[in-house]
């Protein structure tokens, strides 16, 4: 098998999250997106869309999500998330404008590389040129990419381009009750305010530390409480 092809076969090896869903995803301020990458999952709307923001605002969930909807429409979908892809080489795009709906994440981690650029320059085109949609998401806006190829950064944003805002307390609080239900379990409304307080504030610690409540609860048979936390802190 050839390189391209194989990393051809990584992409399609790339798993997604069962629960990286849009059902799963609470919008926040962050409705107008959400409703734009659904249309485009079904083939509608825009055909290019460009998503930034914080790490761990919620990114990999919308991408993911929307592979998961185009499956679920009839459409081939591919998703890259460059951060977890080491050491693979521009080649893993070639061939991709031929998928329905792929979504690459973390193309800031590519930034820079004059091969990854040329290859998403090539595949911006030729996408586009077969009518099929793509989605990227990023850490900055792609005005701010250090690109250095030209032309590049236009092409980023020949889409709709929508910076991911982060969600408030009380939608952080939903996110964690709504991911805990999910998994089998309760976490009381007093109990995740107290995370809240307590623990660091993004969205991606509390998913983990979630987590660990849930390995805990169900090792020790007992229920989320204040107290209970309290001792899986440690404090």
């Amino acid at each position: 098998m050839s390189a391209p092809a194989m990393a051809r076969q990584l992409v399609l090896d790339v798993g997604l999250r069962d629960g990286q869903v849009f059902d799963a995803f609470v919008p926040g301020e962050n409705a107008a997106l959400v409703a734009t990458l659904r249309a485009l999952a079904r083939g509608e709307g825009d055909s290019q869309v460009f998503v930034f923001g914080a790490t761990s605002a919620g990114k990999s969930h919308l991408l993911q999500a929307a592979c998961h909807a185009a499956n679920q429409a009839g459409m081939t979908a591919s998703y890259l998330p460059l951060a977890d892809m080491p050491g693979v080489g521009a080649g893993v795009l070639e061939g991709l404008e031929h998928v329905d709906l792929v979504c690459i994440d973390d193309v800031h981690r590519v930034a820079g590389d004059e091969a990854w650029e040329i290859g998403l320059f090539n595949l911006i085109n030729a996408s586009r040129a077969a009518g099929n949609r793509i989605v990227f998401a990023a850490g900055e806006s792609p005005a701010a990419l250090p690109v250095t190829l030209p032309d590049l950064a236009s092409r980023l944003s020949w889409g709709a381009v929508f910076r991911l805002l982060p969600l408030k307390d009380e939608e952080k609080l939903a996110v964690l009750r709504r991911r805990a239900e999910r998994r089998g379990f309760e976490l009381p409304t007093e109990v995740g305010r107290y995370l809240l307080r307590q623990c660091p504030r993004d969205l991606g610690s509390l998913l983990e530390l979630l987590e660990r409540i849930e390995h805990a609860t169900l090792a020790e048979q007992r229920r989320v409480t204040i107290p209970f936390i309290k001792q899986l802190l440690g404090s």
